[in-house]
């Protein structure tokens, strides 16, 4: 049997329609990766800054510390913050060695 072509038309209908889906799945896709892309490059760029500057490293702490969901929060358990220079403050001091004052 034939088809009609009316049912051509839905066909290439369909198949339009699959192509342009797919080319806003992409297009999503590409845009959830840069945005991706810039927070970890943001991060990164804080906390090079936080190693360099006390404020921004008290405000990395003020960050991680008010954090509003449970499982972000979790990510940051074990972290000990940016290793401080002279002048940042510490997230978490580590005792000190007693094999080191001799």
């Amino acid at each position: 049997m034939a088809e009609t072509e009316l049912e051509k038309a839905e066909k290439r209908y369909a198949q339009a329609k699959a192509r342009l889906q797919a080319l806003k799945n992409r297009e999503t896709t590409r845009q959830r990766k840069m945005d991706t892309r810039r927070k970890v490059i943001l991060g990164g760029a804080l906390l090079d800054l936080a190693e360099r500057d006390s404020n921004a490293a008290a405000m990395l702490d003020r960050l991680v510390r008010n954090l509003p969901r449970a499982q972000d929060q979790k990510a940051f358990v074990d972290w000990g913050g940016p290793s401080s220079g002279d002048d940042a403050p510490s997230a978490s001091p580590s005792p000190p060695d007693p094999d080191a004052s001799s």
